[in-house]
């Protein structure tokens, strides 16, 4: 037993760990192990489940740890030259950059009232299987969809550095629950070891304690205290109860820094500045890093808009969540990163962020899209947002004088704001996309216009446009930042 304990001490070991299931069952996950700690009397051991998010990591204690099957690392394989430059992988057809077919003016798909009163597509000139999956990677390049296969599991494109976001690489079918299994990040084994694990245990924000999902980079020194105290108003960090009492005393604000642009009922939206109130951006930032695998951390923030929903009441406005923006962005780009807090979450307030996203794009003029891909959390939110928005055009179509009421896929778009490549996507997620007597049809099923009117029911928050102020600036002249 002691042998076996001093060899699984070797980080890169593998074996089942005892864990409970969603259904509080009892089940044996393989797991590695990331790092070993001593508390007295006694070993923990730092576990990441294969094939689950990091969310799910822990320390755990020897006693969940099944010995018999232990695994140790394997030893690297070269990875192949490509052109004799060592560790360039060697091309392949799926990260060839395709366009879009018929996507120009002359190409415009057009929705009509069937005869049994249901939305059809005629003059649908997009090609069905470059579209199915088209999604912009970090530098907003398109890579060729490849088609589903059983059994095989797709490759995922890479995190692409640069941009401050919420963003991790998500699976091809959309899961209609958030999964608890299933790796959501690219290949990220050269991280530092430090990086792969939570280091904060639990902050404290306001009235709410919050256990972290991921690493953030905050002070060494605060790292090993059992509660991070949070002032949730400056969202400043401190290491006690006491230090947290005298700040309060001495800080002035009660709602973000930044203007007020949106207010209805308890709902409040402050857009902050990047420059003009870093310290307060950049203390949201290692906030939101907790519970954001892939966000890019930055500490120049002011290339950077970010707009803070917050709750009221008696002693202030309390964040709920916040999505970060730049200032100008060359892809169309809504939304950089998003975070709806874990004590506010399913419960209307990420549909929001994202509806609000849309509506400051409708005031620009502009369609926008967030930067993909999208965290396994994000991508339900936006799909579902899309669905619902998409849906309620659709179904709203009334004849015009007899004649069949025609929509185009830039008429969705104008309206709504959301990106072409997005409604396309959305349509065919939702499979009502189908080829009819020579032409693409699309077709609403009682199963989708009931679900639709379920969820539309349910759903209590939304923004009102009447309620909203906002300016929008130009920012390519460089002397308003």
């Amino acid at each position: 037993m002691i042998t076996a304990l001093l060899e699984i001490e070797t980080q890169g070991c593998r074996l089942p760990v005892l864990r409970k299931n969603q259904e509080n069952e009892d089940e044996w996950p393989l797991a590695e192990i990331l790092s070993v700690k001593e508390i007295p009397g006694r070993k923990l051991y730092y576990v990441h489940y294969i094939d689950f998010n990091k969310r799910l990591d822990e320390w755990v204690t020897p006693d969940r740890l099944d010995m018999k099957k232990l695994q140790f690392p394997k030893k690297e394989a070269k990875t192949p030259t490509k052109n004799g430059l060592p560790g360039s992988r060697p091309s392949s057809p799926e990260s060839e950059v395709v366009r879009v077919v018929g996507a120009g003016p002359q190409h415009t798909p057009t929705a009509y009232l069937s005869h049994h009163g249901k939305p059809t597509f005629d003059n649908f000139a997009f090609n069905q299987s470059l579209v199915s999956h088209y999604y912009s990677v970090g530098n907003g390049t398109a890579r060729r969809p490849m088609p589903n296969q059983p059994g095989r599991k797709r490759k995922q494109p890479p995190n692409c550095g640069g941009t401050d976001e919420d963003s991790q690489d998500s699976s091809d079918g959309i899961p209609s629950t958030p999964r608890m299994t299933g790796s959501l990040v690219s290949d990220r084994s050269h991280d530092d070891i430090v990086t792969r694990m939570k280091n904060i245990d639990c902050i404290e924000l306001g009235r709410h304690r919050l256990k972290p999902w991921y690493f953030s980079p905050y002070p060494q020194e605060l790292t090993t205290l059992p509660i991070l105290y949070l002032c949730e108003f400056c969202l400043k960090y401190l290491k006690s109860l006491k230090c947290l009492q005298r700040h309060l005393t001495k800080c002035n604000l009660r709602h973000p820094p930044g203007n007020e642009i949106y207010r209805k009922g308890t709902i409040s939206f402050f857009e902050i500045d990047g420059r003009k109130n870093k310290t307060y951006s950049q203390n949201l930032c290692l906030l939101a890093k907790c519970f954001l695998d892939h966000k890019t951390l930055y500490y120049d923030t002011d290339p950077f808009l970010f707009y803070v929903m917050t709750e009221y009441d008696a002693k202030g406005f309390h964040i709920v969540g916040y999505f970060s923006k730049e200032k100008e962005s060359t892809e169309d780009y809504n939304v950089a990163c998003i975070l709806t807090l874990p004590p506010y979450q399913r419960r209307g307030y990420g549909k929001l962020l994202i509806e609000f996203s849309y509506e400051l794009s409708k005031v620009e003029g502009k369609t926008g899209t967030p930067e993909k891909p999208l965290s396994d959390l994000g991508l339900l939110s936006y799909r579902s947002y899309w669905s619902q928005t998409i849906l309620e055009i659709l179904m709203d179509l009334k004849p015009d004088n007899g004649e069949r009421p025609q929509i185009t896929i830039n008429d969705i778009s104008e309206i709504t704001s959301v990106k072409k490549e997005d409604v396309i996507s959305t349509l065919q997620y939702l499979n009502l996309i189908n080829y009819y007597k020579g032409q693409y049809i699309l077709t609403l099923s009682e199963d989708i216009v009931e679900g639709h009117e379920r969820a539309m029911q349910k759903r209590h928050l939304r923004i009102d446009s009447k309620c909203l102020h906002f300016t929008p600036k130009d920012w390519s002249k460089r002397g308003k930042w």
